[in-house]
């Protein structure tokens, strides 16, 4: 059975997707370079955003900032876990604002919301101010993680999605779903069509930490991880037809 039928005959789930939240890591901004941003991955982004807001789907991004700098990291170095994760949301901010300029050359109309108030780059989250952006069919980027430490922009990524009502969130990611093992490292790794949250949970699959999961499982919110990396995949994805794993409560596709 094709993604596009098991949406179509589940009435859990919605297709075609009416509004999607998607999730990008700061990683796939950068592309080869081992720091920062990449102009060309970022308008190749801001492209693939295009294809598919053309169709009509309203749509909302949360990014990353581990281009930048992670928190987690900087914590593991001995700085203070919440002044470290407090740098890691502020890079989430310039990945966001990248992102905006590069929809906004393409005549992309897009916002950019931080859960930290800096009135002078961006605007504030405010949930109904958010859902009028959607509505006016412009593009609504999610900055700043939650807004508090110790929280992950994969978390922030199933609160924003739920908040937004979003059909589905997608994790755009550098592999093409998620696999049995690492398949950089193992050759016999093979990649998932289909999981439930439990399952993903009970063999701690490394797609999102466990808290995300969690909380898409207690919201019903079906989660589509598919690779960023190759041209066309973002819009392939949305049209049922392209390689992911998609990860919900029902049964195997």
């Amino acid at each position: 059975m094709s993604l596009k039928t098991h949406f179509k005959n589940n009435d859990k789930l919605t297709y075609p997707f009416k509004r999607i939240c998607l999730k990008l890591s700061g990683e796939a901004l950068m592309g080869d370079k081992s720091f920062g941003l990449d102009p060309t991955i970022v308008s190749r982004v801001a492209d693939e955003i295009k294809q598919v807001h053309d169709r009509g789907v309203e749509m909302c991004i949360v990014i990353g900032g581990g281009n930048i700098f992670r928190g987690v990291m900087g914590a593991s170095q001995g700085m203070d876990r919440t002044s470290s994760d407090y740098m890691g949301m502020l890079a989430t901010v310039i990945n966001a604002l990248a992102l905006q300029n590069a929809l906004e050359r393409i005549d992309v109309a897009a916002r950019v919301q931080s859960a930290i108030p800096m009135e002078t780059v961006c605007e504030s989250y405010i949930r109904r101010r958010a859902l009028r952006h959607l509505k006016k069919s412009r593009v609504v980027i999610f900055a700043a993680g939650t807004g508090s430490p110790y929280f992950t922009t994969d978390t922030t990524a199933v609160l924003r999605a739920s908040e937004m009502d979003c059909d589905v969130l997608l994790k755009g990611t550098k592999v093409d779903g998620i696999y049995t093992a690492d398949p950089f490292k193992d050759p016999d790794a093979t990649r998932y069509e289909h999981l439930t949250y439990e399952h993903v949970m009970r063999d701690k699959l490394n797609v999102m930490d466990m808290a995300a999961i969690a909380l898409a499982r207690d919201n019903n919110l079906p989660l589509m991880v598919f690779s960023i990396r190759e041209q066309g995949n973002f819009y392939r994805c949305i049209e049922g037809e392209n390689e992911c794993t998609l990860v919900d409560t029902c049964d195997a596709v």
